[in-house]
């Protein structure tokens, strides 16, 4: 008899990994909250609106390292372009706050400041119902979706695969980025779009909308982890990481394997545009070079150095490399590519299964100590 859709859902992670997610959802809706707004400044218990936006940025990086592990750890097809569906997801929120701005930008006028600056004289069609939140909310997941599925049904089909698809996704994303530069495609060049003022009306800067867009990220990456966890271990699951491993027996037995990778492709892209509608409003700006190829690859790198195929060790790869890349950027930023090089060069080598992998062999060998 098949389980209800309920118990599979529970029953796709353990118990320690769903009290690890409660704690971790405690300390994001209650424990940061209350030290923000509670505690002064000068005090040690106070959590600073730098570390909730640097915070609140890398769980949105980790929510698209999930993403790129669904598709590369489970799928076994490397995408080196997936920066472009964050910054479609990025660009599609953007617009939406370009247009709560109102008359108090600069220009005083209903246009956003670049189109005036531009001399446009009215809103692009494609800018039309974006004032709505949820025609935006609409758009942030179906045209990451859209262009994933165009791209990725003539790509399957013709069983482009390997190095060949990777080199044709960072083409993919070095030609939308060079789209988005020019000035007369109506997405500010570039600059990009900034200057938000609010979104749902509340003031964006505020303590509290911060906080409310902290805790959505945070709902957000957990809901994404049980969503992956049980995805994979499903019959699609299954059959996915099959069609990774040997993709021509399974096509003897009768699975066609493009609809599978096609529907873990884009279910991939729409998870990057949503990480990239989150990520922007706390950043406070979205402009092409989230498209450029550089992107891309260190995303792959957040996977490599957490794990691919073990969901958590995506998350734990984006929290690591990107808490090394504020400190290095800040200390010695001269250094930080060469470090980040280094960093996947050490991890190819030495630790083909990421820091997940060496904390398995670390409790292996002291499990065989004990014995």
């Amino acid at each position: 008899m098949r389980k209800p859709l309920t118990l599979r859902i529970l029953s796709s992670l353990d118990a320690k990994s769903w009290i690890a997610l409660g704690i971790f959802l405690a300390l994001a809706l209650i424990v940061v909250p209350v030290l923000h707004l509670n505690f002064p400044e000068d005090s040690a218990l106070h959590v600073s609106t730098y570390a909730i936006t640097l915070i609140g940025k890398i769980m949105c990086y980790a929510l698209v390292a999930v993403a790129m592990d669904l598709i590369w750890g489970y799928g076994g097809i490397l995408s080196l372009g997936h920066g472009l569906f964050f910054a479609l997801g990025g660009y599609a929120f953007g617009m939406y706050l370009m247009r709560q701005i109102g008359r108090d930008g600069s220009y005083g006028a209903d246009l956003p400041d670049f189109m005036v600056f531009l001399d446009w004289k009215e809103l692009p069609w494609f800018w039309v119902g974006s004032d709505s939140f949820g025609w935006v909310a609409f758009l942030v997941m179906a045209v990451p979706a859209l262009v994933a599925f165009v791209f990725g049904y003539f790509a399957f089909r013709s069983r482009i695969k390997g190095v060949y698809f990777s080199i044709i996704t960072q083409a993919l994303t070095y030609a939308a980025m060079l789209l988005f530069f020019r000035n007369e495609t109506g997405f500010g060049g570039n600059n990009g779009f900034t200057d938000f003022k609010r979104v749902l009306g509340y003031t964006i800067t505020s303590s509290e909308t911060r906080l409310v867009l902290f805790g959505l990220t945070a709902i957000m990456l957990a809901v994404t982890l049980v969503f992956a966890a049980w995805l994979v271990k499903s019959k699609f699951g299954r059959v996915l990481t099959a069609i990774r491993d040997a993709e021509s027996r399974v096509m003897f037995i009768g699975y066609n394997p493009l609809w599978y990778k096609l529907t873990i492709w884009v279910i991939s892209a729409v998870l990057c545009g949503i990480a990239g509608a989150l990520y922007v409003p706390q950043v406070g700006i979205i402009n092409p070079s989230e498209m450029s190829p550089a992107n891309s690859i260190e995303i792959a790198i957040w996977v490599a150095v957490g794990g691919r195929g073990t969901l958590i060790g995506p998350i734990i790869g984006a929290f690591v490399v990107n808490l090394a890349k504020s400190w290095f950027t800040v200390s010695f930023p001269e250094y930080w590519l060469f470090f980040l090089g280094l960093l996947f060069i050490v991890v190819t080598l030495m630790l083909p299964q990421g820091l997940v992998g060496l904390w398995k062999k670390i409790m292996a060998k002291k499990g065989a100590e004990t014995c």
